[in-house]
């Protein structure tokens, strides 16, 4: 059993939120061994010729954590801090956060220590082809299938299904999170952070607020940051601040989003928008708003700041942006929390909708995917919020019940113990 402190590494933090609800279920020792621990992870070597002529050589990672349920299932993020540590953490959410939206998938993860901002397009290339190339034995449309984590993207993946391609043969399916030209699906681009707001309104008519009376922060305006700002705001909320590693704006009466792209596209930042009052990432942590969305790192809510929140709701629409014990601070002030393994799964669940239209080789209109997306969605929230009710208990612990116990179910249906 972890114990909490306020050190714990991302897969020790994720292990004592494991062990935390796998007390409260009674899970046996022999299941606990089973679910706890990965059952495979490789590390690979990856030296790369600069556009110099000089070599580098990186490191990557691919862990895949339980295959229970289907094949292995997770992104690929391109970052200095994904290590194995961190990607063991990540693989390990994927196998609850599948099993909560009730796709048909294991959990695995993939990272390589690279800040991608020193790379060129051709050696960003170079790079994601090796790893493929040195993980490509382990992965397959029946086996593992890779999707976009942080810093990697649809063209991404359209390398790695070509460099798949060239030694199995044309396989859509091998990746998801592709260009639509290759098979992609439409919606997907959206999905994490359109997820992250349909689970946000869920929970908003549960408390009775009026969207129009909502006011949100965003930490990360990237990928899943930027769509959430997008769609809070299609849905009336008032998005009054958001950030990127440069720095944050705030707003208070509001964000003109669509303005605010158009900033973006030029000047690559959000920082210098309009009139809005520049902030730093840490400040717009702690501003008083109804919604709080990390939505970039990890561990960015903690014991050093988890007193100063004064959100009344967090959405993890990052992986694991609040640590253990600031999860443990924040629930003791009745702060409500829809963690990352429910609010983030969009991505995962439109990814699924990717690979069943590749395998099926039918292509579903963008309102199709949305529909599908909103159901599953809706309904994982309502199944979380109704087991957290019964148990007593926070959104996070009920939705590792639901995660550990259809997981379990799947591993001795299978003869795994």
């Amino acid at each position: 059993m972890v114990e909490l402190t306020n050190d714990l590494s991302p897969y020790e933090a994720v292990q004592y939120f494991f062990d935390d609800v796998a007390d409260q279920l009674g899970i046996d020792d022999q299941t606990r061994a089973v679910l706890k621990g990965t059952y495979r992870e490789i590390r690979v070597q990856l030296p790369i010729r600069r556009d110099d002529g000089t070599v580098d050589t990186f490191y990557g990672y691919r862990v895949q954590h339980n295959g229970a349920r289907g094949p292995y299932k997770g992104g690929v993020r391109f970052h200095p801090t994904a290590d194995l540590d961190e990607v063991r953490a990540l693989a390990s959410l994927m196998t609850w956060k599948t099993a909560i939206v009730d796709v048909p998938f294991g959990g695995a993860k993939g990272g390589v220590q690279v800040d991608p901002r020193e790379l060129s397009l051709s050696e960003h290339e170079r790079l994601t082809r090796g790893y493929m190339n040195q993980v490509a034995y382990i992965v397959g449309v029946k086996r593992d299938i890779m999707a976009p984590d942080m810093n990697t993207n649809a063209q991404t993946m359209a390398w790695m299904m070509d460099a798949w391609g060239r030694t199995h043969g044309h396989q859509p399916a091998i990746v998801t999170g592709k260009p639509l030209e290759l098979g992609g699906s439409y919606g997907r681009d959206a999905a994490t952070g359109r997820g992250a707001v349909m689970v946000l309104d869920e929970a908003a008519k549960q408390r009775g607020w009026q969207p129009s009376e909502r006011t949100v922060a965003i930490q990360g305006y990237g990928n899943v940051g930027s769509w959430a700002a997008r769609l809070a705001v299609e849905q009336g909320y008032r998005v009054v601040a958001v950030s990127d590693v440069n720095g944050g704006i705030l707003l208070p009466r509001g964000l003109a989003i669509d303005l605010l792209d158009k900033h973006v596209a030029e000047a690559h930042t959000v920082v210098g928008f309009g009139d809005a009052e520049p902030i730093s990432n840490e400040e717009l942590l702690e501003l008083d708003v109804d919604i709080l969305v990390p939505a970039a790192l990890g561990e960015v809510v903690n014991d050093t700041n988890a007193d100063n929140i004064r959100a009344r709701m967090i959405i993890e629409a990052a992986n694991h942006p609040v640590t253990p014990v600031a999860d443990a601070i924040l629930s003791d002030r009745d702060v409500m929390i829809i963690p990352d393994i429910l609010a983030n799964a969009g991505g995962v669940t439109v990814s699924y909708f990717e690979w069943t239209q590749n395998i099926q080789e039918f292509k579903w209109s963008e309102n199709q995917v949305n529909e599908r997306l909103a159901e599953r969605m809706r309904t994982a929230y309502r199944k979380v919020s109704e087991c957290a009710a019964d148990l007593e208990t926070t959104l996070r612990r009920a939705a590792f019940a639901i995660g550990i116990t259809h997981v379990a179910e799947a591993a001795h249906l299978r003869g795994y113990v």
